[in-house]
């Protein structure tokens, strides 16, 4: 770990990044936690092994501020991952990936996954309900690894090559409107009213995990088997009130006590964590293996080197559903950091133990196009 002090004008904000000499940690990454550090009212900013740059504010990081800043949780409120147990006899991962519904359109009327919506929508908003959203975000089949833990693992109900299903979703435009109506009046400023900011945060929060529940009903349903209710389910982009002080998280995951999905990537295993991070750490572990690139690197990088055929299958086997060629290239395995260096660096830090890896089997994206469509666009590059 490496820790600065950043002066205000009247107290000291401290900065610490919870990673090793050897970890990929980006000098803007850092430089913006500093900025976020000089911040009025802010007193710690916790770098997590997965930091990297965000728009305003880094990614991977817990702050904490006697004063509540939106734009340090960011647009998508509610953000987080899901683990929800399997029961198929059978896995193959080709068969299974042309099963997967269309999960970038809301579910028919008709569709039993609704039945996991009890009461009312969090602030009625339907809008998006159901669907994955672009990006980072991904619904993924995968088979438990190598169980690190078992008494721990046990507990959770899992053993070696059960399946599971793990959900990365947020709260879709519901969090990306509450967002944009702070900053249309109030910038980068801190919430006018934190009461009312709170209310509506909260809603975004509950919408995120429903929507994350609603998904995986939507899959377990297309490919046989019932739905279950998760066995993880953590938010990383949230703001908490401890003890009348905000901490905010963008990209990181609660740590204190949990246990955590943090995601590698579509062609790496992700691992399951018990997290027991303190204090100094924002009381947060790493949300994800972290960018290493951006977008546009990963895109140019990656049309130097592969197919979009090559891309949707990895070198676990795992099948990528995806037809958004560009998302392709963007959220490639080599545009991320080495998971097990993030996962090291959070042993080495004492902030988690690893319980168990899951290895991808499908990890779907968008919804495929047909092949003539695909060839018509000439997507075989």
């Amino acid at each position: 770990m490496f820790s600065k002090r950043a002066p205000l004008s009247q107290h000291q904000a401290t900065v610490a990044v919870f990673a090793s000499p050897t970890s990929w940690i980006e000098s803007d990454a850092v430089a913006q936690c500093h900025q976020v550090a000089a911040l009025d009212g802010m007193i710690h900013v916790a770098g997590m092994p997965d930091l990297h740059p965000g728009k305003g504010a880094p990614i991977g990081a817990a702050m904490t501020s006697t004063v509540l800043y939106p734009f340090l949780v960011g647009s998508d409120i509610g953000c987080g991952i899901a683990v929800f147990p399997v029961r198929l006899k059978r896995a193959d991962p080709e068969k299974l990936a042309a099963r997967f519904p269309d999960l970038d359109r809301v579910p028919e009327d008709d569709d039993p996954a609704w039945d996991v919506v009890k009461g009312d929508v969090p602030a009625g908003h339907l809008d998006g309900l159901g669907t994955v959203g672009r990006g980072n975000h991904f619904v993924e089949l995968a088979r438990v690894g190598s169980v690190l833990d078992p008494g721990h693992a046990s507990r959770l109900g899992l053993a070696a090559g059960d399946l599971v299903l793990v959900v990365h979703s947020g709260s879709r435009g519901l969090g990306e409107r509450i967002l944009r109506e702070h900053t249309e009046v109030h910038g980068a400023g801190p919430a006018a009213d934190p009461a009312d900011y709170l209310a509506r945060h909260d809603e975004a929060v509950r919408w995120g995990s429903l929507n994350r529940r609603l998904l995986a009903a939507r899959v377990a349903h297309a490919l046989g088997f019932e739905p279950a209710e998760p066995i993880v389910d953590q938010c990383h982009n949230l703001v908490e009130v401890r003890d009348g002080i905000y901490l905010h998280r963008k990209g990181a995951a609660p740590g204190d006590g949990r246990d955590v999905l943090i995601a590698g990537t579509r062609g790496t295993p992700s691992y399951l964590v018990a997290a027991h991070a303190g204090p100094d750490a924002g009381h947060s572990v790493a949300h994800g293996a972290g960018r290493k690139m951006s977008r546009a690197d990963a895109l140019r990088r990656g049309k130097a080197k592969h197919t979009v055929e090559e891309l949707r299958r990895t070198p676990l086997g795992s099948v990528v559903v995806c037809g958004d060629r560009q998302l392709l290239f963007e959220e490639a395995p080599t545009a991320y950091k080495r998971i097990e260096q993030v996962i090291a660096d959070l042993v080495a830090h004492e902030l988690a133990t690893p319980v168990a890896t899951t290895i991808p089997l499908v990890t779907y994206k968008t919804p495929e196009l047909p092949k003539e469509h695909r060839r018509r666009r000439g997507a075989s590059r």
